[in-house]
């Protein structure tokens, strides 16, 4: 049955920084739970496991009330983002931690360790000091010790996040499939959208202690709830436009619209929902360019719409009045 929660509320005080979310994760299910700073995902994250204790509501295991059990006897794991690992034990001592604590036997315990570091990666660091390691290695021995003891749920809070963009990318594409071979149960708490959609089988977007959304990637990039969320997901420019047999029309122009229903639909464009193209139909006056490691990001005033941000290659020779084009991947449909 997996974790259960039920009208769960945390306040601080008289502020609710958690209101009456109700979630589920199923056995052997990763659920991204994504959100701006602030928005009470990691507050969220703390009362199921028992680090904060819920104002209202209920926390429930397999359908069992976990609301008189202590952090230690949850069975949880837990990752940080700055691993907290023991900078006085080696790194199989830090991955044996939790096992030493079940009282799990010296062999097994070896076991078990050599197991894990090479599940993620790290065969024959046993004998290294923690202090020696890179950041992304430290997450890695962070993640093997709270894998040890096979949690019921694996509970991570923003694990990237104190790494640099392209090791956060690389590391998210490794803890996706690390998850999964695992068999992880897991939540994981991330502001970044990017991180959610490699890592999460759902996404669960929360806004002002309150969950607005949940779905699959796909569903949640392609159909954003709200003007807010679309916004949050990278949508610079909102535009009106209506539905007809599978096809969405707006000023812009006309892109397929599979799955929406016919009637009135408003566009979120991201940046790369409009490409440069020498026999594109849309033009404008390119007001902005920004150079990026692969393309180069623009903003454009359309002359017959609103300033919008653009992609080109790095390679483009681009004049003051560009011809540009609309690329549907690039444009979520907001009912």
């Amino acid at each position: 049955m997996g974790l259960r929660l039920k009208d769960l509320t945390v306040h601080y005080g008289s502020v609710a920084a958690v209101s009456d979310v109700e979630m589920s994760i199923e056995d052997g299910e990763v659920v991204a739970l994504l959100g701006p700073s602030g928005c009470g995902k990691s507050t969220l994250l703390r009362a199921v496991a028992g680090l904060e204790r819920a104002s209202s509501g209920t926390v429930s295991w397999d359908g069992a009330d976990l609301a008189g059990v202590p952090v230690h006897r949850r069975g949880f794991g837990l990752v940080f983002q700055d691993g907290q690992l023991f900078p006085h034990r080696d790194v199989a001592g830090n991955v044996a931690f939790g096992l030493r604590m079940h009282g799990v036997d010296r062999k097994h315990q070896a076991e078990r360790v050599a197991e894990l570091l090479e599940l993620v990666g790290l065969p024959g660091y046993g004998a290294r000091r923690t202090t020696e390691l890179s950041g992304g290695e430290q997450q890695r021995v962070a993640l093997a010790r709270a894998l040890a003891p096979r949690p019921k749920l694996l509970l991570l809070d923003e694990p990237l996040s104190a790494l640099d963009r392209a090791l956060r990318e690389q590391l998210a594409m490794d803890l996706a499939v690390l998850l999964r071979r695992a068999g992880a149960t897991a939540l994981v708490v991330t502001h970044d959208h990017d991180e959610a959609f490699t890592l999460a089988d759902r996404v669960a977007l929360m806004r002002k202690g309150k969950l607005v959304q949940t779905g699959t990637p796909a569903e949640v990039w392609r159909r954003p709830a709200d003007a807010e969320v679309a916004a949050f997901l990278g949508c610079t420019v909102i535009v009106d436009g209506v539905v007809a047999d599978g096809r969405a029309t707006s000023s812009l122009g006309s892109v397929p619209a599979p799955g929406v229903v016919d009637g009135p639909v408003r566009l979120g464009l991201r940046a790369s929902a409009l490409r440069t193209d020498p026999a594109g139909q849309l033009t404008g006056e390119v007001l902005q360019r920004v150079h990026r490691s692969d393309h180069v990001r623009l903003l454009v005033r359309l002359d017959t719409g609103p300033e919008v941000e653009a992609t080109a290659p790095v390679t483009a020779a681009l004049t003051s009045h560009t011809r540009f084009t609309l690329d549907p991947d690039g444009i979520a449909f907001i009912t």
